[in-house]
């Protein structure tokens, strides 16, 4: 698969109409707070006092990063890779493996997976097939570690020196998080080291600065190296990439005046590393090795500044464009993260709260809005772990957009939302052909649960059974329509929310016996945990299905179009949500319909994602849902469910859930959950079930701090999902939830 660095920019016309909303912001102080103080935020201030710090990294998972969302480099204790070869990542460094043995590109073509019976129609999956086809589609392609950058020392005689972590005197790492610039201190034999790494906002660049008497003297440097890549394990934590299999990669190099480019092949993928700056020399190691070092030219001083930039781009000269200077990086990562940080929301719980814990609550707000904005900016919607290492082949899940990406829209960063959106126009005509020329379907577009750019199916069970990522573009729009009410909008959304709801409406199948509409079998739920040929009318999915059929519906008459009557009729029909009765007579939602009324206290359907709280809550109220018994669902959630088996978004799930009950304090409570963590960098930990970081945590809190703060619609009072006391919430430039 070629490597493309091609950056989708939003519509003029949005991007005019979101500066002119930040502008309003700035302008007259849009600040709401409980006490009706009008002050406005010191964003500076609260930003600063998060910056992390650490003074080792020898037992260290997870690095600090630099990075534009599309791009991201992580560091240890020397603000670069020395010591710990934590990953230098892309939303569009890809690599296709080769063939499993004895395999063409045809067999690849030519892959059939099973056919199930969906009510009487052929559906073909992408499960089933041949089992080396499908485990090579499954790690093709994988998403690739572009190189590691670290600090060279060289002693006296100019030989190599071999330095460990702990040869290292006095070390201090700190990120400067309003600029976004990485600072490490260190003594070295006495001598005192300093390093600077910034990442462009803009190329996928990183400046660094060594300051100390060991560059004027010639014994300090840098190294580039490249690792052999490749999509055999599903989870490639906490590093990325083989380094000890150099005959599997090839690296070329060549020099042209203050300029080095090194091609880098793996298999029949290509990615340039280029480096450019003051005047430096740079010699590989040995011809096996793919390690190249990187020394002041001979007219030194304390002080030396390169940039390395990757890219997967190539000119037709052979070579990317030119590599930006070191100031020139410093300076746009200062703008852009200035801007960041001042022309979108704001929330400060810090200023005349009581309760101890705002610290920690604000403390994980500015270290994910830095870290999202790191990892999950790109123009593709990201993996689980951002850019920081591996997980599912480093492939993205549709379901988990959602969680990912729409807390943009809240916070008002919708030149970052923007990138990532346009995945369903790009995506739509591969969505048709899965769902109508594979599966059969006779319309709409089948959007997939695992993939990659290509978007095609990645094949398993699972991902091609799940539904719930069905109506996520529906909801995207809607949140783009409300921040930008003009018909561009609409007709901007059009070919995508007619393909979604043509789908849905298929979907739904007609019960002639019931005289309703069913979803299922076969199918999983959100909670992926039941046997797919006995799940039918999930609860989640069917209010899910409604809520997104009815904003399908409203689209098309905003539009002056008609609404297929399609969409109506599977709207209004669908059956009723699924509802199980004790022996007390106390009603409460099931997962689907017809599971056994033991669930409850079975564990094989209690420790898996908690949806049923998401019926109200992450969800509004949708037509047919009773709010008595969705709270009562709630709270027995509350009681009833394994919670040191949950992770990740379920915890903001279930806090959104406790606000819109009123149960503010419980809605903190799951907030700060001891199962619900991030380290000390602000990465939110994954846990037992997958590793470090889990983003989707880190998504869910940002969507639900942003709901509980600035409300959601129907919901007048400032701040409604906090409790009154002991909390004092100020607000700027956010928008409000469904």
């Amino acid at each position: 698969m070629p490597a493309s660095s091609s950056t989708q920019h939003p519509p003029t016309l949005f991007r005019l109409v979101a500066l002119l909303i930040f502008l309003t912001i700035l302008v007259r102080g849009d600040t709401e707070i409980g006490n009706n103080d009008a002050a406005r935020i010191n964003r500076r201030a609260i930003v600063s006092r998060f910056n992390p710090t650490r003074r080792s990294t020898v037992n260290a998972t997870t690095p600090m990063q630099v990075g534009n969302g599309n791009f991201a480099f992580g560091t240890d204790i020397t603000s670069l890779q020395t010591f710990l070869p934590f990953a230098t990542m892309s939303s569009w460094g890809w690599k296709n493996d080769s063939l499993p043995t004895g395999r063409t590109q045809a067999d690849v073509d030519g892959y059939r997976g099973v056919s199930w019976k969906n009510h009487g129609r052929d559906v073909r999956y992408d499960f089933g097939g041949l089992p080396d086809i499908e485990a090579w589609l499954r790690g093709s392609p994988n998403r690739v570690n572009l190189g590691r950058i670290g600090l060279r020392f060289w002693d006296a005689r100019g030989r190599v020196a071999d330095v460990l972590e702990g040869d290292l005197e006095e070390t201090e790492q700190t990120l400067d998080l309003w600029t976004g610039t990485l600072t490490s201190r260190f003594k070295f034999k006495g001598d005192e080291v300093k390093v600077h790494v910034v990442s462009d906002f803009e190329s996928d660049t990183v400046a660094v600065r060594l300051e100390s008497r060991l560059v004027r003297e010639g014994n300090l440097g840098l190294f580039v190296d490249h690792p052999w890549n490749e999509g055999k394990e599903k989870f490639s934590a906490p590093f990325v990439g083989l380094w000890d299999v150099p005959e599997k990669h090839t690296t070329q190099l060549a020099v042209d005046g203050r300029t080095a480019t090194i091609l880098h092949k793996m298999v029949n993928n290509y990615f340039v590393t280029k480096i450019g700056g003051e005047h430096f020399t740079i010699e590989r190691q040995s011809p096996g090795k793919h390690l190249y070092d990187i020394r002041p030219g001979a007219e030194r001083s304390r002080s030396f500044s390169v940039s390395v930039q990757f890219s997967g781009e190539i000119s037709p000269s052979g070579m990317p464009k030119a590599v930006p200077s070191p100031s020139q990086v410093v300076a746009a990562s200062k703008k852009g993260w200035e801007e960041y940080w001042t022309l979108s929301g704001f929330v400060d719980l810090l200023t005349g709260s009581t309760d101890p814990r705002a610290e920690e609550l604000q403390r994980r707000i500015v270290l994910s809005r830095y870290l999202m904005r790191v990892n999950e900016a790109g123009d593709s919607p990201p993996q689980e772990s951002g850019l920081v290492n591996n997980g599912w082949f480093g492939k993205f899940h549709m379901e988990m957009y959602f969680w990912h990406s729409a807390h943009w829209a809240l916070w008002n960063s919708w030149d970052v939302l923007h990138r990532s959106t346009s995945i369903y126009s790009r995506f739509l005509p591969r969505a048709i052909s899965f769902a109508q020329s594979q599966q059969g379907w006779p319309t709409g577009a089948r959007w997939p649960k695992m993939t990659d750019p290509s978007g095609r199916s990645s094949p398993g069970e699972i991902n091609n059974l799940l539904i719930w990522q069905q109506p996520h573009p529906l909801i995207f729009a809607q949140y783009e329509y409300r921040a930008f009410p003009v018909k561009e909008t609409r007709r901007k959304w059009r070919d995508v929310v007619k393909a979604t709801a043509d789908w849905m409406a298929e979907f739904a199948w007609s019960n002639a016996t019931t005289g309703r509409f069913d979803l299922g079998p076969p199918m999983y739920p959100v909670s992926e945990d039941t046997s797919p040929n006995a799940t039918v009318n999930p609860a989640f999915e069917l209010a899910y299905w409604r809520l997104g059929l009815e904003i399908a519906e409203e689209w098309f008459r905003g539009l002056g179009e008609d609404v297929p009557r399609s969409w109506t009729e599977a709207r209004k029909n669908l059956a009723p949500l699924p509802v199980n009765e004790d022996e007390d007579g106390v009603r409460t939602y099931s997962v689907y319909e017809g599971i056994e009324a033991s669930f409850w206290t079975d564990s094989k359907y209690t420790s898996d994602h908690p949806a049923l709280v998401g019926l109200y809550g992450w969800l509004p109220p949708t037509d047919g849902l009773e709010l008595d018994v969705a709270k009562r669902t709630a709270e027995k959630v509350w009681t009833h469910w394994n919670t040191t088996n949950c992770w990740g978004w379920d915890f903001p799930m279930l806090a959104m859930s406790a606000a819109r009950n009123s149960l503010q304090s419980k809605a903190v409570d799951f907030l700060l959950h001891p199962e619900f963590q991030f380290d000390d960098v602000g990465m939110p930990i994954g846990g037992a079930r997958v590793p470090t970081p889990y983003f989707p945590g880190a998504g869910s809190l940002l969507y639900a701090i942003a709901m509980m703060a600035k409300g959601w619609d129907g919901q007048g009072e400032n701040a409604p999902g906090f409790p009154a006391e002991g909390w004092k919430v100020r607000v700027e430039g956010l928008n409000k939830a469904l």
